[in-house]
């Protein structure tokens, strides 16, 4: 609501100055310090005056008595050297804010510019940890508010189904485990095959330590599977497939889907990669080392910020010298194919579908069912991947731009972010022994590949439990599965608001005690809010339901059932009514919540706009605050002026609806009761 106003004020200032001065001057806005000095402020004659020869303040005032009326202003005024301050309308906002809190937001059409946005891409060899619960929950998190920003949306999450991950898995169930397809078949559909997976990696890890000859072992078995042949080429297959699954049970816990899974195997059997390849080397975009250390590879060499062949020594290899292809010269072809440039297509079969009827589909080379949608062809793509491949990403985008697509390379972003860690003190909870020197340390690194981390699910795991002991003890006499359903929803909750309230290009120090909270800025504190206004308008309408049946004068439209919303009925009846409880020191009270609650829609702009999740939760944590403070300071069902009662009423359900979608946007459902 508050940037429709700002925009209207923009548009309006750029109107009057061409109409008035017949120069264009682009117009920015800003909130004010302090509400004496308005809503909304321009420092635009400041730009005016150097084209102007005169001073900003003369302009300043000569805008402000010429500007006239604008929809939602109620004044402006000049402030300091020149500053053009917008009043706003408090009652008409608020009625408007009120009365469209409803309204669904606009839909895409079909045929809209599409935006693609890959994340959480765990490689397929062992359980997921609590680093790609960040990458899970960033990338999610950006999803929804696109799409509730009127965009629309496809969400691949990418399977590195042929890389060295899976090969190392591959040669511990060969070479350590001895281990048949079949056997691995049988042992892949048991639970926690993640879990071996995750030993099994680590093991392989030592294994090669102990005689480095073995670590050819690992070149043999990429080879094998990206040629798609013999046992071992099975065994990926299973072991990918199986920890796929995996992977999905655990990101549905914190509700996260996706809409395709593009397989790195079907990049390279449907020749994916050849075609770019060639494409690759017509361009002269990648040459063949001749010498030195990368002798027998393709290279591609970049070029640095200024368009000069970079140092010779910045190159990345695109093909080894034994044929195989690295991870960034396959994803050079995926970015390809999601742009829609490269003249070929996935076929796709059904994967999932979940409970709530959403499809999952998956890439396949062996023939597609019908009836799948059209994916990539995006406009926009969004790659959501930790900063430590900024290189990589710097080579994907450098082969776009190499083969002539600056427009697609423009709109390939990296949607980059840090590392998740542990607290020491986190650490110490999940069993791991630290030396003095780290637990010195603010954070402890996790490895997957050395088997040190936090599984995701072990977390999720913990957190429950931790939030069921909470639950049971303050609720023991609500039915089981409700309890458990709220356990979920305030761990989870917890969770995803420790991941997103840190800004990405923070380093996270994950605990426990500090996420699961009821105090300060986590997810628990924001969910109360929501609880506590839900059970005032449980007692209010428990309240209107004695006094009806007492005799009193029934309130239409009301609904009696716990936390149920009521009609505009609820709110006072004229804008004379809300500019009185508006207006004065108290009003501004009142009126900054208000505006922070019509603030939403502004904060989803800006947090589309830096690839920024964190602004939202910043903002929920505000919103709650505020009306916690209101809370403590107004007496709302015992209020005895029946107007104050009902506008205080009003604004708390304002305030309900805009703290639930906030936090919807960051993947966070409200209980009922905490």
């Amino acid at each position: 609501m508050y940037h429709v106003v700002e925009e209207r004020v923009k548009a309006a200032l750029r109107e009057f100055i061409a109409r008035k001065y017949g120069v264009e001057v682009s117009v920015v806005t800003e909130r004010p310090p302090r509400l004496e000095m308005g809503e909304v402020a321009s420092p635009v004659c400041f730009e005016l005056a150097k084209k102007l020869k005169r001073a900003p303040r003369q302009i300043a005032q000569e805008i402000a008595a010429g500007i006239g009326l604008v929809e939602g202003v109620t004044r402006w005024e000049v402030a300091g050297g020149g500053y053009l301050n917008a009043y706003l309308d408090r009652g008409e906002f608020f009625r408007t804010l009120f009365t469209g809190m409803m309204v669904e937001g606009r839909k895409p059409a079909t045929g809209e510019p599409k935006t693609v946005v890959e994340h959480t891409n765990i490689n397929p060899n062992k359980a997921a940890h609590i680093g790609h619960l960040r990458n899970a929950a960033l990338g999610d998190t950006f999803v929804r508010l696109l799409r509730a920003s009127g965009e629309r949306v496809e969400v691949q999450n990418y399977i590195d189904n042929t890389g060295v991950q899976v090969a190392d898995v591959v040669v511990g169930f060969q070479q350590m485990e001895k281990r048949s397809p079949a056997e691995v078949r049988a042992l892949a559909e048991k639970p926690k095959f993640d879990y071996h997976c995750w030993d099994l990696y680590a093991r392989v890890t030592q294994f090669y330590e102990e005689d480095k000859t073995r670590e050819a072992l690992r070149g043999e078995m990429l080879k094998a599977i990206e040629e798609g042949k013999g046992a071992a080429a099975e065994i990926a297959e299973i072991v990918s497939t199986a920890i796929v699954r995996c992977h999905l049970r655990t990101m549905a816990r914190l509700g996260v889907q996706y809409d395709l899974l593009p397989r790195e195997s079907e990049v390279l059997r449907l020749k994916f990669w050849e075609a770019a390849f060639e494409r690759l080397k017509q361009k002269g975009a990648i040459e063949l080392a001749t010498a030195g250390k990368n002798k027998g590879c393709w290279v591609m060499r970049l070029v640095d910020g200024e368009g000069e062949e970079a140092d010779n020594e910045d190159t990345k290899i695109i093909v080894r010298s034994n044929g195989t292809v690295t991870y960034v010269g396959k994803d050079i072809a995926y970015q390809l194919w999601k742009f829609g440039l490269l003249g070929k297509d996935f076929q796709y079969r059904r994967f999932d579908t979940a409970s709530n009827g959403h499809t999952l589909w998956m890439s396949t080379a062996d023939g597609g069912e019908p009836g799948a949608p059209e994916f990539g062809r995006a406009a926009r793509v969004y790659n959501v991947i930790d900063s430590r491949q900024a290189y990589l990403q710097r080579v994907v985008i450098a082969g776009l731009r190499a083969l002539g697509y600056e427009e697609q390379a423009d709109r390939s972003v990296h949607f980059s972010y840090e590392m998740v860690a542990l607290s020491p003190r986190c650490a110490r909870e999940m069993g791991y022994t630290l030396s003095e020197e780290e637990a010195k340390k603010p954070h402890i690194e996790v490895s997957g590949r050395k088997g040190l981390g936090v599984k995701a699910d072990d977390l999720i795991d913990r957190l429950e439990a931790a939030t069921r002991a909470e639950v049971d003890q303050r609720h023991p006499e609500v039915p089981e599965g409700e309890r458990t359903r709220m356990a979920h929803a305030i761990a989870i909750g917890a969770l995803r608001y420790f991941l997103l309230r840190f800004a990405r290009s923070t380093v996270i120090a994950f605990d426990f005690k500090d996420a699961l909270s009821f105090e300060g800025e986590t997810g628990p504190y924001c969910q109360y809010a929501v609880v506590r206004i839900r059970n005032i308008f449980r007692k209010w309408g428990e309240q209107t339901r004695e006094q009806a049946e007492r005799g009193a004068a029934d309130r239409a439209g009301v609904k009696a059932g716990p936390g149920e919303a009521v009609g505009y009925e609820l709110g006072p009846a004229s804008n004379e009514e809300l500019q009185k409880f508006l207006a004065g020191p108290e009003g501004d009270e009142f009126w900054e919540m208000v505006l922070l609650s019509g603030s939403l829609g502004a904060t989803m702009r800006a947090a589309v706009g830096s690839q920024e999740p964190a602004f939202v939760a910043k903002y929920a944590f505000q919103l709650a605050q505020a009306f916690n403070n209101f809370y403590h300071k107004h007496h709302i069902l015992s209020e005895a002026d029946p107007a104050r009662k009902t506008f205080l009423l009003a604004l708390s359900m304002l305030v309900e609806k805009q703290l639930v979608r906030a936090l919807d946007l960051l993947g966070i459902e409200a209980p009922e009761k905490m």
